[in-house]
C-alpha cells in the first residue's frame, strides 16, 4: 500500500448507483463509460457520501494498514488467468465508496462486497455493514513464474501507481489535476467507478475502465496495462468540462524530493539533519520537446513554492525520473529509494501548444509528496466541450532515451572565488562524449535569465570517461535565475540540456 499519509491520500471516489451507467442486462463496451461521462458532465456535481460507521471512520493509519485482503478470495484466483485483483475497504482517509464491476463476455456485474473478504489485525475495526470498496490492486507473475506480486494500485481520488520488475512503489500518477500550483484551492477529481475486464488466458494485458468526476469535469478513461521489466500503461482519456478550466493538468505525476548531496551548499535548501546520503522518490524532471531537444532539470526542495513552465508544442515525452540506483546513493536499509520507478509520459498524437509545468513545494518530511509535473495546454478546456488525450506511461528503471546523447551524471555547486559568485560543476557521461578527445570542437551554449554565467572549464573527465563542465555564475544581485547549459559539436547536440533554478 505504501505510505498513505502522503498527499496522494486525498479523499477517494463518490459512489455511483448501479444501473446509472449501464442498465441491467445491457452489453458493456468502452463507449458506455464515455457516454456516462458525457451525461454526467451535463448534471450538477454531487459531493460523495463520506458517512461511515464510527469504527471505520475513526480508525488510525495503523489500524487501516492492519486490514488485509485474503489472497484466496482474490478476483480470478484459481482460474488459470494471468492476473488477480484484490480490494481495499473504505475507512481511515478513504471514505467514499468506489463502484467496481467485472466485465465478462460483454456483461458487467458488480463485484460484491463482504466484510469477510478481509483479515483484521484489530477486530474492533471490523464493520458488518456492506461498506463497499475504496479501490483495488492488481497482481501478476511479474517477478517470478507462478508467483503473483502486486504491480499496480488504484486508491484515493484519481491516484494510481505501478512498478516494473524488481521495483517498489514510489511516485504516483493521476487521472487529472485542476488548479495545481495556482493560488486557488486545488481540485482533486476522483475515479468513482471501475470496470475490470476479465483477462484472457495467456494474454499479458489487463484492461481497466474508469469514470472520473469532479466539480469541474467528468471523464472516461481506459487503461491497458502490460506488466514487465517496464510496466506500460496505454491511457485513453476523454474529458467533458462542466466549466471552463484554464489550469487543467494532463497526465499529472506526483512525487517526493527531500534532499540529496547537491543541496548541501544551497542557502535556500530544506536540508534536514539526516544521516542518509539522499532521500527522494525522483531526482529530476526529463523532457523530450517537440523540437527533439532532451532536457534534464534536477529537482529542488525549496524554501517557498516554485513554479516552472517549459514551453513546447506537441511534446514527445516528459517524466519524473529516479536516476540514482545504488545503495550508496542513499544508505538506507529500510527504505529502498534506489528501487523506486521512474515514470515517463509518451503523448500519442499532437497535444498542441502548451507547457510542461513543474511545481516544487517545500517539505521537511519524506512522507509528503511535494513534486508535481503535468502538461498544461495553452488554451482552456471549455465547458460543454470534449477533449481527448491519449498517452503511454512507462513505469521502470529509466525513460526511453537516445543512446547517442550523454547525460548529466553529477551536479555539484559551491561558492566561487569572487564574492557572491557560484560555481556549478557538471559531469556528462555516456553517449558520444566518452570518445571525445581533449581538443574536440565542443561548443558550450549557456544561458541565464538573470546575472551572468561563463565557462570556467570544459574538457574530458578521465575518472568517469565523460566530459566535465565548470560554470561560474554571478547573479548580480538577482534573487533567482534559471540556468541552461548545452553541449554541441558540428553534427548537433552531444548531451541532454541541463536546466537549473538557482535561488538566493
Amino acid at each position: 500500500m505504501g505510505n498513505i499519509t502522503r498527499r496522494r491520500a486525498m479523499a477517494g471516489s463518490a459512489a455511483l448507483a448501479a444501473g446509472a451507467v449501464l442498465p441491467a442486462g445491457a452489453p458493456f463496451t468502452g463507449s458506455v463509460v464515455r457516454r456516462a461521462a458525457q451525461d454526467l458532465a451535463k448534471q450538477p456535481y454531487r459531493e460523495p457520501d463520506t458517512a461511515l460507521p464510527a469504527a471505520a471512520g475513526s480508525m488510525s493509519y495503523e489500524q487501516y494498514r492492519g486490514i488485509r485482503f485474503k489472497p484466496e478470495r482474490a478476483l480470478w484466483r484459481g482460474q488459470d488467468l494471468p492476473f488477480q485483483v484484490q480490494f481495499f475497504p473504505r475507512g481511515f482517509l478513504y471514505r467514499p465508496a468506489v463502484d467496481i464491476y467485472e466485465v465478462r463476455d460483454g456483461q458487467a456485474a458488480p463485484v460484491p462486497y463482504d466484510p469477510d473478504l478481509f483479515d483484521y489485525a484489530d477486530p474492533a475495526v471490523r464493520v458488518p455493514d456492506r461498506l463497499g470498496f475504496a479501490g483495488f490492486r492488481a497482481h501478476a507473475a511479474i517477478n517470478q513464474p507462478g508467483q503473483f506480486d502486486e504491480f499496480c494500485v488504484f486508491l484515493g481520488a484519481s491516484y494510481f501507481r505501478a512498478v516494473g520488475r524488481g521495483q517498489d512503489y514510489g511516485l504516483s500518477a493521476r487521472g487529472l489535476a485542476i488548479g495545481t500550483g495556482t493560488p486557488r484551492p486545488e481540485e482533486f477529481p476522483r475515479f468513482r467507478a471501475f470496470w475490470l475486464e476479465r483477462p484472457q488466458p495467456g494474454v499479458g494485458t489487463l484492461a481497466i475502465h474508469a469514470l472520473l468526476d469532479s466539480p469541474s469535469a467528468a471523464g472516461a478513461f481506459r487503461f491497458t496495462v502490460r506488466p514487465g521489466e517496464t510496466t506500460v500503461m496505454d491511457v485513453e482519456s476523454v474529458l467533458f468540462p462542466r466549466r471552463d478550466i484554464a489550469e487543467a493538468g494532463i497526465a499529472p505525476l506526483t512525487s517526493m524530493y527531500e534532499f540529496s548531496p547537491r543541496d548541501h551548499a544551497r542557502p535556500d535548501a530544506q536540508r534536514p539533519d539526516d544521516w542518509r546520503t539522499a532521500v527522494h522518490d525522483s531526482d529530476g524532471l526529463a523532457a523530450l520537446t517537440g523540437r527533439d531537444e532532451r532536457l534534464w532539470r534536477p529537482l529542488l526542495n525549496p524554501a517557498a513554492v516554485q513554479f516552472s513552465a517549459f514551453l513546447d508544442a506537441n511534446p514527445r515525452g516528459f517524466g519524473l525520473l529516479q536516476r540514482k540506483r545504488e545503495f550508496r546513493d542513499y544508505g538506507d536499509l529500510q527504505v529502498p529509494y534506489g528501487r523506486r520507478p521512474s515514470l515517463w509520459v509518451e503523448p500519442i498524437g499532437n497535444w498542441g501548444v502548451g507547457a510542461v509545468d513543474l511545481v516544487e513545494i517545500p517539505t521537511n518530511s519524506e512522507y509528503n509528496d511535494n513534486i508535481v509535473a503535468f502538461w498544461r495546454g495553452r488554451d482552456a478546456l471549455r465547458a460543454g466541450g470534449e477533449y481527448g488525450f491519449t498517452y503511454r506511461l512507462h513505469w521502470g528503471a529509466d525513460a526511453p532515451g537516445d543512446p547517442r546523447l550523454a547525460r548529466v551524471a553529477e551536479m555539484r555547486t559551491g561558492a566561487g572565488t569572487a564574492p557572491g559568485t557560484r560555481v556549478f560543476v557538471l559531469d556528462f557521461t555516456g553517449g558520444t562524449v566518452k570518445a571525445l578527445a581533449a581538443d574536440a570542437p565542443v561548443r558550450v551554449e549557456l544561458g541565464s535569465s538573470a546575472g551572468q554565467v561563463d565557462v570556467g572549464y570544459s574538457g574530458p573527465n578521465p575518472e568517469t570517461g565523460g566530459w566535465r563542465i565548470s560554470l561560474v555564475f554571478d547573479p548580480a544581485g538577482a534573487p533567482a535565475a534559471d540556468l541552461r547549459c548545452a553541449l554541441r559539436d558540428e553534427q548537433g547536440p552531444l548531451a541532454e540540456t541541463w536546466l537549473y533554478r538557482w535561488i538566493a
